[in-house]
């Protein structure tokens, strides 16, 4: 029977400290309970985000897991709280608070959730000393990053040594985009959602290759949100920049080359896209994932896997679950053992 782990789904605590006050400065995130069930995310006085108790209660989540036939889900910050436009050492007490709780959530249920951190990537040096806590202390199995850090794009030289350790640590990263370019064309129609991230997510991955961190570190495991966003479909773009402007090449070969280790969630809600995704980069390297519990969300997850009914039951297997065990360097026999004894 196959096992379905939900690789993108996103949590909070439920009580975060306001670092509004504590701080001094209106961009920290806070909660807001509009009811026992319910809250508002807030920056900057304005509600960025409604919530329910879903983004906070694993009882919750479990309930919706059961229901919808998730066997696991990867749980992962919400972008808004990476906070890197902040000063490092508050920016990294918030990534502690929520790397504590993702690490205990996953200690209370271990055969339903693994877990990723988040670090402060700001400061180099502070980052790789929470990452180090998030593998060795906390037992997390990745690293969330956003797509660009205060408009620096990946490839910047700020954070080399980061993806060197990942690399050196085996420590494999969620791409998540935050912060889109062109935010300011993009005021209506929720079109930040819709279009910019798409967009950003390219420019983060087009950075990691076409800079030459990928070429570097050939061994960094990376996984794309939301199907890589339009990045495979204008790859064979990029391919073609490499060749005709060759004063600027970074990369011994074109950026194809070096997508080995890309690894894209399922969600881009269309079986003709995720066909294209798995004939580009392979069935091992597309995982499940969601996006719960939030508006974008597949319902149920793994619906767009299920609705192509060309895949081999040994690449269906793969993709709803396998797949994301290998990424997160997690055995796969041990784990799916525990959870049948449980």
């Amino acid at each position: 029977m196959e096992t379905r782990v939900d690789f993108h789904t996103h949590i909070i605590p439920e009580e975060i400290p306001d670092f509004v006050e504590k701080f001094g400065d209106g961009k920290w995130p806070t909660l807001e309970k509009t009811c026992s069930c319910g809250a508002n995310i807030m920056v900057e006085g304005k509600v960025f985000r409604e919530v329910t108790d879903q983004v906070w209660s694993p009882e919750k989540r479990i309930e919706d897991m059961d229901r919808e036939g998730v066997d696991i889900q990867v749980l992962s910050p919400i972008p808004v709280t990476f906070s890197y436009w902040a000063e490092a050492g508050q920016a990294e007490e918030m990534s502690k608070i929520q790397n504590d709780f993702i690490a205990q959530t996953v200690q209370q249920y271990p055969d339903r959730f693994i877990g990723l951190g988040t670090v402060p990537l700001q400061d180099t040096e502070v980052s790789i000393r929470e990452m180090e806590r998030c593998k060795y202390e906390l037992g997390l199995k990745g690293i969330e990053i956003g797509t660009n850090i205060n408009g620096k794009n990946l490839d910047d030289p700020a954070f080399t040594e980061f993806f060197k350790k990942a690399e050196e640590w085996e420590v494999p990263l969620f791409v998540h985009p935050w912060e889109t370019l062109g935010r300011e064309r993009m005021p209506r129609h929720n079109f930040m959602y819709t279009v910019g991230m798409p967009s950003e997510t390219a420019l983060a991955a087009a950075s990691l290759i076409n800079g030459g961190v990928i070429e570097k570190f050939p061994d960094l495991k990376v996984c794309f949100a939301h199907g890589g966003g339009s990045f495979p479909y204008i790859l064979p773009r990029l391919d073609q920049g490499w060749e005709v402007w060759p004063d600027l090449r970074k990369t011994s070969k074109p950026p194809s080359h070096y997508t080995k280790n890309f690894y894209f969630d399922s969600l881009n809600y269309s079986p003709q896209n995720l066909k294209y995704l798995i004939e580009k980069f392979g069935y091992t390297n597309v995982v499940m994932g969601s996006d719960y519990p939030f508006l974008l969300r597949e319902i149920p997850p793994g619906k767009v896997i299920d609705d192509t009914p060309e895949l081999a039951d040994e690449e269906r297997e793969a993709v709803l679950g396998l797949n994301a065990l290998d990424f997160l360097n997690i055995d796969k026999e041990a784990l799916l053992h525990a959870n049948k004894k449980s």
